[in-house]
C-alpha cells in the first residue's frame, strides 16, 4: 500500500478543501476544532496549521478570540478570485510547452463541442469545465503554480455550490473554450491566453448577478 508521507497539515487541507468541494459547509459556518479534530482523528495543532494555512488562503476567516470560520461570500471576493484564477491559468498556459499545446488542441476542442448546452445545471458543467480546464494546464511543469490553482478555484468552488447548489441551471459558453483550442491549433498561443482571460471575465459576470450585494 503506498505511504502518504506529505505532512499532516497538507493532508488536513485536501480533506477540508474536498468537503467544501462537496457543499458540506454552509458560508459563515464557525468551526469547532476540538470536534473537527476528533472527527478527522488528528490533534488539534496539524489541524490549526491546516486551518492557518486555508485562512491566509482566503477560504477562511480567523477572528481574534473566535477561532475560524468559512468565510462569507461577497461580489468583491468572487470578482478578485476570478482575476486570480484567470491571471494564474493564463500564466500556466504561457508557461506551457507550443508543441504539446498543439498536440492537446484538438482534444480541447471535441471536448468543447461534446457539450455545446448553453444552459445545464451546475454539477454537470462543472465536471465538463474541470476536465476542459485540467487538460489545458496539463503541459505546465510549474507545480506550484498548479497548486495555487487548485486552491483558489477551490475558493471559487464554494460560491457555485452556495449561490446555485448541484441542481440549478446555469448559463455557460461552449464556443469560449472551441476559440481557445482552435487558437491553440494554429499555434496562436498570445490570442489562446487572452480568449482563456476572456473566458474567465465572461463566466464572472454570469455569476455576479446569483451574488446579494453586500
Amino acid at each position: 500500500m503506498p505511504i502518504d508521507r506529505r505532512p499532516l497539515r497538507e493532508q488536513i487541507r485536501e480533506e477540508l478543501l474536498g468537503r467544501l468541494d462537496r457543499g458540506d459547509f454552509a458560508a459563515g459556518t464557525d468551526i469547532n476544532e476540538v470536534a473537527l479534530a476528533a472527527e478527522l482523528g488528528v490533534s488539534r495543532t496539524p489541524l490549526r496549521e491546516a486551518l492557518i494555512t486555508l485562512a491566509g488562503e482566503g477560504v477562511l476567516e480567523s477572528t481574534q478570540g473566535r477561532g475560524f470560520r468559512f468565510a462569507p461570500v461577497s461580489r468583491k471576493e468572487f470578482r478578485e478570485l476570478c482575476e486570480i484564477v484567470a491571471g494564474l491559468e493564463a500564466l500556466a498556459l504561457d508557461r506551457s510547452d507550443p508543441a504539446y499545446l498543439r498536440e492537446i488542441a484538438p482534444e480541447l476542442l471535441r471536448m468543447a463541442r461534446d457539450f455545446p448546452d448553453r444552459i445545464a445545471e451546475q454539477h454537470v458543467i462543472e465536471r465538463h469545465d474541470d476536465e476542459w480546464h485540467d487538460l489545458l494546464v496539463s503541459g505546465c511543469r510549474n507545480e506550484r503554480l498548479i497548486d495555487l490553482i487548485t486552491s483558489v478555484k477551490a475558493g471559487l468552488r464554494r460560491y457555485a455550490h452556495l449561490l446555485a447548489g448541484d441542481d440549478t441551471p446555469l448559463e455557460r459558453e461552449a464556443a469560449e473554450h472551441c476559440r481557445v483550442a482552435e487558437l491553440l491549433m494554429t499555434g496562436d498561443r498570445a490570442e489562446a491566453v487572452q480568449a482563456l482571460r476572456d473566458n474567465w471575465v465572461n463566466g464572472m459576470e454570469r455569476m455576479m448577478s446569483r451574488i446579494p450585494a453586500s
